[in-house]
């Protein structure tokens, strides 16, 4: 872990979401440490609205979550960026 994350604030970026209500959580979570630091994120993927429930491989929310990993990467190193700049 970066030493520059203490436990309590690596949760957001650590967590992985089992379902929709946990992903919303963990944005809003992100969202707000980040706003507390005035850093600024593009917006994260929207979730999708076309899956027919059947279980597909490859379902559309499978692709939500692999962008939504990627949002929260991002707004990880955006954190990192600017605890460095900080001094810690």
């Amino acid at each position: 872990m970066n030493p520059s994350l203490s436990p309590s604030l690596c949760r957001p970026f650590d967590r992985r979401p089992a379902n929709l209500a946990e992903a919303e959580a963990q944005i809003a979570d992100i969202r707000d440490l980040l706003a507390s630091r005035a850093i600024g994120h593009r917006n994260p993927p929207p979730p999708p609205t076309t899956c027919c429930g059947r279980g597909c491989n490859g379902c559309v929310w499978e692709g939500y979550y692999t962008a939504l990993h990627g949002w929260r990467e991002d707004a990880r190193a955006l954190w990192q960026q600017a605890a460095q700049g900080r001094g810690g």
